[in-house]
């Protein structure tokens, strides 16, 4: 790293996680810190190299920041992932106005940043310092015209309008920096264009891509029907429409590497399309009404069976890919993580995803979007559950192979689903007797002495994945094991009113791992399908608010140090969000599952 790359991540050190907030046009993300910096962004695709790598200690960063001393703070402008970083200075207030443009194209980002100076003047610094491939690749190739720079990062072709002024630093071209007021009243548009091949048209209006990303933002949020937190309900759905690529695959987090617990060496690379995460989605948007997400969801999940049938990976690339192989890059990586790109989860069987991807089927056939075509993802997954319910698999939480209890009791709930879908009577006389029989299976090895379900045959702990069964319909709520798991589940893995997945030893489960926001949602579905509303709003109202003030979820919740831990933003929580919110306000009802 030269010393000019060196001196700038010196200026703009990490933060933590809460303050982060995500922009998002559906092909790739970025993340903007509380001082205005763009520290993370990767181009063309989600899982491609970053070109802002910041986050996890490469080179380059984008950053908008006031001089002197301020207070931060900002909000994202309704049913968007329009943010608005805002700074309260000595001398007045400052706002930048940020997104990328949205809906995205693949070949090309669009960064648009609009410095408005709310009150007094705005004076802000600004530094450009883009580096490809992590941080490999420098820009170059620089040459200015009026306001308007265009150069290349490495194979990237860049133009940034609005820069008049900026001087080049660096020994070897690494960024460009300018100081610029902003009188009060005024603004000032910044546009950042990056490509994979030279621009040929004159560079673009900041009023009409403003505008543009506006309508569309606007065009794709539906009218959600009532939930007991409604903005935060359409947050959330903005949240997974951003992670969502026109290819319908929807990426688990836009971030890696960061680390779910400091020197534990679990941190990994959640650029990619989990089938359980894209199915998670589906069922939360299906909850309301038969929204955009819930085809792209439909659609990617029955692509990617009808190619691989029984040996459907857990994850794939936005555009069905491969995941790569699990390496390292060579950098420091986020404090308490280390730089992983790629994921072992390539190599894994989870036999959980058949039983999610018919319970998001299901789903889709009450609504009336299940077609032809989808069908055809329906008989892949159950030909898939005939082959394999008896294989050991990874499970949920992606552990040593097993013959897990939730994984097959998702089986035969989404067995079940189907078979009530409107599906001839032989086929579901069919696939209702294999869920019975798959159920039947389990409470033979993994009905626990208590009168709970355990984990696996040989591992007789408690997990709060084991909630899900019942909630999805493999049994019903009145079951006496369903009764008996829920309450396992709050005594043993609850404390403060957040959920922690299982105990790992006799420690106490906060010392091993952070609450997993996920199964408080869980927790609250549960109570909620046990006829205690109140008990339900209560889990629900205490893990909503394990975010930040952007109102990202990660993974875990450091519940002790009130921190956000893992990756960002995690899908499947903003997921379970939307689901519980529009869920907890109607009774339970077997049609409501």
């Amino acid at each position: 790293m030269t010393s000019t790359g060196a001196e700038t991540l010196g200026l703009y050190p990490p933060q933590v996680l809460r303050e982060y907030a995500l922009l998002a046009d559906g092909e790739r993300g970025a993340l903007v810190g509380p001082r205005g910096e763009v520290v993370w962004m990767c181009f063309p695709r989600w899982h491609s190299d970053a070109v802002f790598s910041a986050l996890i200690g490469g080179s380059g960063i984008y950053a908008i920041t006031p001089t002197g001393r301020f207070v931060w703070g900002g909000y994202y402008e309704d049913g968007s992932l329009v943010w608005r970083s805002r700074w309260v200075t000595e001398t007045g207030i400052v706002e930048c106005r940020e997104a990328l443009a949205f809906p995205g194209d693949v070949d090309r980002a669009v960064l648009l940043r609009r410095i408005i100076a709310v009150q007094g003047s705005a004076e802000v610094d600004i530094i450009l310092e883009p580096a490809a491939g992590f941080g490999r690749r420098r820009l170059s190739h620089l040459n200015r015209e009026g306001d308007c720079w265009e150069g290349q990062v490495g194979e990237l072709y860049i133009r940034w309008t609005g820069g008049a002024g900026a001087s080049v630093h660096g020994r070897h071209v690494r960024s460009l920096r300018v100081t610029r007021t902003v009188p009060e009243g005024g603004h000032h548009d910044l546009v950042l264009e990056l490509s994979g091949t030279p621009f040929d048209a004159a560079p673009p209006d900041a009023d009409r891509l403003w505008k543009a990303t506006t309508t569309g933002w606007r065009h794709t949020m539906p009218q959600l029907g009532d939930s007991v937190a409604p903005r935060d309900a359409r947050h959330a759905y903005a949240v997974l429409r951003g992670l969502t690529s026109s290819s319908g695959g929807m990426v688990a987090a836009a971030t890696m590497s960061l680390p779910e617990r400091a020197e534990k060496d679990r941190n990994y690379d959640y650029r990619y399309a989990w089938i359980r995460d894209q199915c998670y989605a589906g069922h939360a948007v299906a909850a309301d009404a038969p929204h955009p997400l819930l085809d792209d969801a439909v659609q990617f999940v029955t692509e990617r069976l009808v190619e691989d049938g029984p040996n459907l990976k857990p994850a794939y690339t936005v555009v069905g890919g491969p995941v790569p192989d699990q390496r390292c890059l060579n950098l420091p990586g986020y404090p308490g993580g280390h730089d992983i790109v790629g994921n072992h989860v390539n190599a894994q069987f989870q036999l959980d995803t058949f039983g999610e991807a018919l319970l998001l089927f299901a789903a889709a056939a009450r609504h009336g979007h299940l077609d032809t075509d989808h069908y055809q993802g329906v008989t892949a997954a159950v030909t898939a559950i005939q082959r394999r319910w008896q294989d050991a698999d990874a499970g949920i939480w992606e552990l040593d192979n097993r013959r897990w209890a939730h994984s097959r009791l998702i089986c035969a709930a989404g067995l079940r689903a189907m078979a009530g879908a409107g599906v001839s009577a032989a086929d579901a006389a069919e696939w209702s007797g294999l869920a019975d029989a798959i159920e039947a299976d389990v409470a033979a090895d993994c009905r626990h002495p208590s009168g709970r379900w355990q984990r696996a045959p040989d591992d007789p702990r408690v997990d709060a994945s084991l909630l899900l069964p019942a909630i999805r319909g493999a049994l019903p709520p009145s079951d006496p094991r369903s009764v008996a798991t829920v309450a396992a589940v709050r005594a043993d893995l609850a404390q403060e009113g957040y959920v922690y997945r299982f105990r790992h030893d006799r420690r106490e489960p906060g010392q091993t791992e952070g609450a997993f926001t996920l199964c408080g949602f869980f927790m609250a579905l549960a109570d909620h399908q046990q006829g205690e509303t109140l008990a339900a709003r209560t889990w629900f109202e205490r893990n909503r608010v394990a975010c930040g003030p952007p109102g990202l979820f990660s993974e875990e919740f450091d519940v002790t140090q009130r921190q956000l831990r893992g990756n960002l933003p995690q899908a499947f929580v903003h997921a379970l969000l939307l689901e519980t919110a529009l869920r907890l306000t109607r009774p339970w009802s077997p049609c409501n599952p």
